[in-house]
């Protein structure tokens, strides 16, 4: 047995995405290769091979072979038409000498609001009601504040004046100047604002400054008041010539399960490897390794969590470990983002960095913010903490958007920012395409390559050409030319399109992207109107639309033939881990019954098009003749793995409608063929080989469908050995196991390219599989690969066969070649995602979906002009599944600055976000981890300060100011730098990590945003009238409490996590027990019950289901239990039990980072 899993009763380690940890009394552990997608942990008695030597005897089958060998994926975005200032947040995050009138510094248990509340400045309520106290330690009661009935006005002498090349900021600007303006000045939420015109509307995305807790500088001369005598050199020290150093907060206790329990590996250390990259900062979150790094706002080193050191002058206290909240069992708050801070002028959000000292009074914390704790409870200058509850909010920024920006989005103005991918709206295409197939990490292009290169947000296209539309929008109309074909331009050959302007009386037309003209083909030739458009522009869908397609000619089809209709080929492992799980009966049976039916068609067509046929092997393998005038199936059987053959053409691939009898046939007698099976070894190579073969031969493009099950280590082309070491993930070797062993499956990967062969892998493994190179077929075919460890049909068939039935009705397109033109000055650079490219410009497809995305990172060669805007257009050509060459265009304009202000107003975060996490992986293979991850953490600090040097008024340097459109760059930045695909260590296996790498490179936007955050729903109190899912909460454990339920998902895995004290009756009427300890959490499904609670929960279980590409197994954990550890893996917001960062800490050191810059 694995070292690994030896006590603590057996169980796995606690991170996966679908597997469960293994507990007493369940499947023996076998090797580690169960952490995703894996069912739950009985492992099969049967996966240490059959019970006695395997003869290759298969019993009676289908009449004999017969011979012959014929020839072989933030808030309200700006952007929207209104002007206003570029909205910011602002932390308080500088550290001063006390002034006269201030607070003394505040001990870490008594922020924020763990004490009694703090009397509010003059005229201020003392407290709020509505918002329910909480219980701090101690026994204090805490408050949250609501706003305050008056509020000082902010502005005055000092403040920020406007400045060319920035937008004007109606909120405050530079810190207070004197003494006495401090207790006014300091902390406070400013609804009032300065004097001046009427802040934007909410949604208008030009939202105003909200700063979090401006305290005095840490300049000023210290005055009458001071704390002791220790806490005044404490303060003092930043005034050395260097920035201030603060204290990284203790997180020993936070965010995290105990250490020592809840069934992780017998290490000492939880989870974390026995790595040196795990001890310290400089691999924790990828902060450069130089020695300056240990000051101000440093995630915790080495143990990741101590006490702080003690130069930081404050002594230790056994009070720091618990971060601020709302209380464990109380409902979340309404966090940052809601309610005046984000709309009005001036909004400063109270709360400070940990470590920092000198805070000042606080006229308004905040929503969900406690109030500051009052004199007497600040007897000692400690360290105090940043309450999460003040920091931006993604599931807020997420709410915010829904309510102002969902309905209709038209695609009328060029550089439009469109809604969050998380906002239900519908598309109007009215020239631009519809942002499912495209999205841009910005609208707004910089004019000159120095500007692109001063922010460090890159230009960069998520690219989704096949995406699924909703039902109320149209698809891309189809738009036949004829033998004409498609009008292009003469030099660029771009397509024609919306932005394509007509001159000479419509007799030419000069071209958006580089400028020439080009003779109208007679037979397009049509008269301008007075406003120089063509009269049937509104009839011609290329020149109103954003996105349509045209009928290819034979020009653009291969050896100018025209195509055959596609195949998909089903593949089936028949060997004996294979038949003894159920495996082999499964498939049979469902695709006999539903899968077939499911084959996809062309719109308005009345049956599929698609060819099938069927396959089954181990070592050997089986062909078989399902031509409709058979009265038998027939088998044909290759033995000769060294040269495969495909011994028929004719029967080989059928049309469903015209052979169903044989088919259904031949599905019956295959599980019964092999049943007897006793044959281990497979082959995988050859298989991949027939199929291709047989798609040649047969002049015709498609798919294969291939169950496999394990290591193909037969003798056979594509052997491979085990050569799994998982001590290696997390160290500067890793990417010796997750790079291709040989390169035998990326050679087979570019030939079936060739062929417009793409490949899916269905992987059912109970051992290693070696992900890392087999998944490489499908990588550049454009294929996908599913993996369902120990797999056993009763309990993983369901999800299985949903993934299936997905995919094979999914509007695929085949032998596809895509290629993105822009418009002079910006051009294409690199290229990120699953395919091939033979050359520089063309992204080679074997099979495109509707699910996966490719990303494009463009850059300057010249400069542009801020009147003239920039332009892209990607064209697809492909096969449709009815075997019609088509061209897909899609079309997006932007427009261009000369200043950062409307850069940063216009960037799109989700898309900015997928782009970085698509780059990571790619960088992964070629770079030391700790240098990729210290990459993405320089980008986020690098675009902050930027932001911060030219955009934000005058300010505190311990004020940390934000960008409205992307307030959420710091936890999305840290989600990105904890996610397994990019961190994953010894917790997690080999192959998991390589199978996460494969798909988070075909991420959609949708996709990337709930897999680096995830998605927490409260089920345990659902409205049964309710019809849609119910509000998500932030993603911490410090949000759950003991008395509810709460179902997380983040695409590949989901959990429902069921609090100790739960309602018993919620339990009745669930699961049908008395209690929570007697809830089966083996079972990955909620009970059929008739009644409304049940009802309820498995309706919102799958309408979260339905809004995902890969059917989510259902894990059940109960709160204490060995398995939670695991769930807390998920906590996207709280400290990593890989020693990766909290939301606060990674918050911190950014800080840190942004003021080592501006300095």
């Amino acid at each position: 047995m694995n070292p690994q899993y030896q006590g603590n009763q057996g169980q796995m380690p606690p991170t996966g995405y679908g597997q469960q940890p293994m507990g007493p009394g369940q499947r023996p552990p076998g090797p580690t290769q169960n952490m995703y997608n894996g069912q739950s942990m009985n492992q099969p008695q049967f996966q240490h091979g059959p019970p006695g030597p395997g003869s290759g005897q298969f019993g009676t089958g289908p009449p004999k072979p017969y011979g012959g060998q014929p020839p072989t994926q933030n808030g309200p975005h700006p952007g929207q038409g209104t002007a206003g200032p570029q909205g910011d947040h602002q932390f308080g995050m500088n550290r001063g000498p006390p002034q006269m009138g201030a607070r003394p510094p505040v001990s870490m248990q008594n922020f924020p609001g763990q004490g009694s509340p703090r009397p509010g400045p003059p005229g201020g309520p003392a407290g709020q009601p509505g918002f329910p106290p909480s219980t701090a330690p101690g026994g204090m009661s805490m408050h949250r504040p609501g706003p305050p009935s008056s509020q000082p006005n902010m502005g005055g002498p000092g403040g920020q004046q406007h400045r060319p090349g920035f937008p004007p900021q109606t909120g405050p600007g530079h810190p207070p100047t004197s003494a006495s303006q401090l207790p006014s000045q300091m902390g406070g939420m400013n609804l009032g604002g300065p004097s001046g015109p009427m802040p934007p509307q909410p949604g208008s995305g030009h939202g105003p400054p909200s700063q979090f807790g401006g305290p005095p500088s840490s300049k000023a001369p210290p005055m009458m008041g001071q704390p002791t005598q220790m806490g005044q050199q404490h303060y003092q020290q930043p005034n050395q010539g260097q920035p201030p150093n603060f204290g990284a907060p203790p997180t020993s206790s936070f965010n995290g399960p105990p250490t020592s329990n809840y069934g992780m590996p017998p290490t000492s250390n939880f989870g974390i490897p026995p790595s040196s990259n795990f001890s310290g900062p400089s691999s924790g979150i990828g902060m450069p390794p130089n020695s300056n790094l240990s000051g101000p706002g440093m995630p915790p080193n080495s143990n990741f969590g101590g006490q702080p050191a003690g130069n930081f002058g404050m002594p230790p206290t056994s009070n720091m470990s618990g971060p601020p909240s709302s209380g464990y069992g109380m409902p979340p708050t309404p966090p940052m983002g809601q309610g005046p801070q984000m709309n009005q002028p001036g909004a400063y959000m109270g709360g400070s960095m940990p470590g920092q000292g000198g805070f000042p009074p606080q006229q308004f914390p905040g929503p969900g913010q406690q109030r500051m704790p009052g004199p007497n409870a600040m007897q000692q200058p400690q360290a105090k903490k940043l309450d999460p509850d003040s920091m931006p909010s993604p599931v807020q920024v997420i709410e915010d958007d829904k309510l102002n920006r969902s309905g209709q989005f038209q695609t009328t103005s060029r550089g439009s920012v469109p809604p969050l991918v998380t906002t239900d709206f519908t598309t109007q295409d009215q020239g631009n395409c519809n942002p499912a197939f495209m999205r841009s990490t910005m609208y707004n292009v910089p004019c000159t390559s120095d500007m692109m290169k001063s922010s460090h947000i890159p230009f960069a296209l998520s690219i989704c050409p096949f995406a699924k539309l909703r039902d109320e929008e149209q698809p891309p109309p189809i738009v036949n030319m004829g033998e004409v074909g498609p009008v292009r331009c003469k030099r660029c050959k771009a397509y024609m399109g919306p932005f394509m302007t007509f001159v000479d009386g419509g007799r030419r037309f000069q071209c958006v992207f580089c400028g020439a003209s080009t003779d109208v083909p007679q037979e397009y030739f049509n008269h301008l109107d007075h406003t120089g458009k063509r009269v049937d522009a509104y009839d011609r869908p290329e020149l109103c639309l954003g996105s349509y397609e045209y009928v290819a000619t034979k020009d653009y089809c291969k050896n100018s033939l025209l195509p055959k209709e596609p195949a998909f080929i089903f593949m089936i492992d028949v060997s004996y881990n294979s038949v003894k799980s159920g495996l082999v009966h499964l498939i049979c049976e469902r695709l006999k019954s539903d899968i077939l039916s499911y084959l996809p068609k062309d719109m308005g067509a009345e049956e599929s098009e698609i060819r099938v046929g069927f396959v089954t092997y181990a070592k050997e393998i089986h062909f078989y003749n399902v031509k409709g005038n058979l009265a038998q199936p027939q088998m044909l059987v290759v033995s000769d793995l060294e040269d495969v053959f495909v011994p028929l053409l004719d029967g080989f691939l059928v049309k469903v409608s015209e052979s169903e009898a044989v088919i259904d046939s031949l599905l019956s007698q295959i599980p019964q063929m092999f049943a007897e099976s006793r044959e281990t070894e497979t082959v995988l190579g050859p298989v991949i080989q027939a199929g291709l073969d047989a798609l040649k031969s047969s002049d015709r493009t498609g798919k294969l469908y291939i169950f496999h099950t394990s290591l193909p280590i037969a003798e056979a082309p594509g052997k491979l050995k085990n050569r799994d070491d998982r001590k290696l993930l997390g160290t500067d070797k890793e990417k010796t196991i997750l790079t291709p062993q040989n390169n035998f499956y990326t050679k087979l990967g570019q030939e079936c390219v060739g062929e417009g062969c793409s490949v899916d892998l269905f992987l059912f493994p109970n051992s290693y599989i070696d992900v890392a190179t087999i998944s490489e077929v499908s990588r550049l075919t454009g294929g996908s690969v599913y993996k369902y460890s120990y797999f056993q049909a009763d309990l993983d068939g369901d999800r299985f066969l949903e993934d299936l039935r997905r995919n094979v009705q999914n509007q695929s397109g085949f032998d596809a070649i895509l290629r993105v033109r822009t418009s002079t000055g910006i051009r294409p650079v690199d290229f990120y995602g699953n395919f091939y490219m033979s050359n520089t410009t063309d992204v080679e497809m074997a099979g495109v979906n509707s699910d996966d995305a490719l990303n494009v990172e463009i850059k300057h060669d010249d400069k542009l002009s801020e009147g003239d805007g920039a332009y892209v257009q990607v064209a697809v050509l492909y096969t449709s599944v009815g075997g019609q060459r088509r061209l897909r265009i899609h079309n997006l304009s932007f427009n261009c600055c000369l200043q950062m202000s409307d850069l940063f107003r216009s960037c799109e975060l989700d898309a900015l976000i997928n782009f970085l996490g698509k780059q990571a992986i790619k960088s992964l293979l070629n770079n030391n981890p700790c240098q990729v991850r210290e990459s993405i953490t320089n980008d986020v600090a690098h675009i902050l300060a930027c932001y911060r040097k030219n955009c934000a008024s005058p300010s505190s340097a311990g004020q940390l100011i934000l960008p409205e459109c992307m307030k959420l760059l710091p936890v999305y930045g840290n989600c990105v730098l904890k996610s397994d695909g990019l961190r994953g260590g010894q917790e997690i296996s080999t192959d998991d990590r390589s199978y996460l790498m494969f798909i988070m490179n075909s991420m959609n936007v949708s996709f990337s945003n709930v897999f680096f955050y995830p998605r927490i729903f409260p089920v345990h109190d659902l409205d049964d009238e309710a019809t849609d899912i119910p509000m998500s909460i932030r993603c911490s454990a410090e949000r759950l409490s003991d008395d509810g339920v709460y179902l997380l998902e983040n695409g590949i895995s989901m959990f429902l996590w069921i609090g100790h004290n739960v309602d018993p009756h919620w339990v009745q009427e669930v699961f049908s027990v008395q209690g929570v300890a007697q809830i089966d959490i083996d079972k990955s499904k909620i009970l059929d019950l008739d009644n409304p609670v049940s009802i309820r929960l498995r309706e919102v279980i799958a309408k979260v289901r339905s809004q995902r590409s890969r059917c989510m197994k259902l894990t059940i954990i109960r709160q204490r239990d060995k398995l939670e550890p695991w769930f807390n893996h998920f906590m996207a917001e709280d400290k990593g039990t890989n020693g990766s960062s909290s939301y606060v800490d990674f918050l911190c050191h950014i800080h840190k980072e942004i003021r080592n810059l501006m300095n």
